[in-house]
């Protein structure tokens, strides 16, 4: 049994120690707008937050992550309301597949949570890894700058 913070919930999952984090949120706990990409941590589809990191959610064995605070993307949704970054998202058109979205999505809240007014070196950086086959990358530079600057004016 392994005890862990999920969306601000605790939660107990049994399954064996080796079993990536994906599969927990996927199939354990129905949480599925975490994506599997490529299983082997090259594409970013399955990026979640542990402990305010971003990290790539198919490579961290169940054990890794019990006691942590793990982070997926239904949480960024409250009260019926986007998050800046979704909101900004939406407004730019990013997704056209929407596949790698949610993965890209938490990248960048990742991003702006550290850095609200990122340089295009830190985005660089942030979303570097995260494969998009629908080719969206222009437009997601285009969210994240639009999200920075509504950040910048207090918005959340």
């Amino acid at each position: 049994m392994f005890k862990l913070d999920v969306n601000g919930q605790q939660v107990t999952v049994d399954c064996s120690e080796d079993t990536p984090l994906l599969w927990v949120l996927r199939d354990h706990l129905r949480l599925t707008g975490t994506k599997f990409g490529c299983g082997i941590g090259q594409c970013g589809a399955c990026t979640v937050h542990i402990d305010s990191q971003p990290v790539r959610a198919c490579m961290i064995p169940i054990e890794k992550a019990q006691g942590r605070n793990v982070r997926t993307i239904e949480s960024l949704k409250r009260d019926d309301n986007f998050s800046v970054v979704q909101t900004a998202w939406l407004e730019e058109d990013v997704a056209q597949c929407g596949y790698c979205q949610s993965g890209q999505i938490m990248a960048a809240t990742a991003l702006l949570e550290k850095n609200p007014d990122p340089d295009e070196e830190a985005i660089n950086e942030a979303m570097l890894g995260h494969i998009c086959r629908c080719g969206t990358y222009p437009r997601i530079r285009l969210a994240i700058k639009r999200a920075s600057h509504q950040l910048s004016r207090g918005e959340s």
